[in-house]
């Protein structure tokens, strides 16, 4: 289970908050939505859970199966099962796809002390993910996403998630300059990684990826806290509405 608690955050070399006491619970099994307009804190939300630097906490805690990851790198909160799907994922000159998945997957391995896994069984396992996601092997031995579509981008990065298996799933806008077909099959590949086991936090400015990866429930992030809770119907109002009437009052 995931739970933020009175979470405020700053930016680490200003004085700008940007979080001011968000309070969220997701349980393993349930997939929640957050949504919100621009500047609201929803990327931040997301580096956060992760660990990217450039955040400070100021007050608050995030709890991940009732353990603090607060102090911890972003490498041990992969190893706890956290994953974070970048908005905009980063292109990596001179490293091939392949190499890079294998090397995070036998990171990961190694750092939950288990044994690395060869290469045989590792290509047989890429295959067997890449399929359900129109990934083929030849795409994966190009350096990291460079050169890549928009969808491509997507779709590699929810390979990466195939692969590693993570717990904790934090999408960041991964429906961002993604096309309806490419929309459809990251949304595939998502559903399919959908378990009694697994959380998903998935961050969107507009409801239609929601109509592919349907949320347990939808938060409204405005100001720094979350204003409102609800359904999936939630999303619906605010794709009627839009933000206005939730920009200016906290839950």
């Amino acid at each position: 289970m995931l739970e933020i608690k009175n979470l405020h955050v700053k930016l680490a070399d200003e004085d700008r908050v940007i979080l001011k006491g968000v309070d969220l619970v997701v349980p393993k099994g349930e997939v929640h939505a957050i949504m919100g307009p621009n500047g609201s804190g929803k990327s931040t939300l997301s580096y956060v859970i992760a660990g990217r630097d450039g955040y400070e906490v100021t007050e608050g805690d995030i709890l991940w199966n009732g353990e603090s990851v607060l102090g911890m790198e972003p490498d041990e909160r992969a190893a706890k099962g956290v994953f974070l799907a970048f908005q905009y994922p980063m292109e990596i000159p001179g490293v091939a796809g392949l190499t890079f998945l294998r090397t995070a997957l036998n990171a990961l391995r190694k750092k939950r002390g288990e044994d690395e896994m060869n290469t045989a069984a590792f290509m047989k396992l890429v295959k067997e993910k890449g399929a359900k996601l129109n990934i083929d092997v030849e795409m994966l031995k190009r350096p990291v996403n460079v050169g890549f579509s928009g969808g491509e981008k997507k779709r590699s990065e929810i390979l990466q998630m195939a692969m590693l298996e993570p717990t904790l799933c934090v999408l960041d806008e991964t429906d961002s300059g993604l096309d309806i077909d490419a929309l459809r099959v990251v949304s595939e590949g998502v559903n399919a990684l959908r378990s009694k086991d697994r959380a998903f936090l998935v961050i969107t400015h507009y409801q239609r990826l929601l109509n592919h990866i349907v949320p347990d429930k939808v938060h409204v992030l405005a100001n720094g806290r979350i204003q409102k809770t609800g359904g999936k119907e939630l999303a619906l109002e605010l794709e009627k509405l839009g933000y206005a009437g939730f920009t200016g009052k906290a839950a």
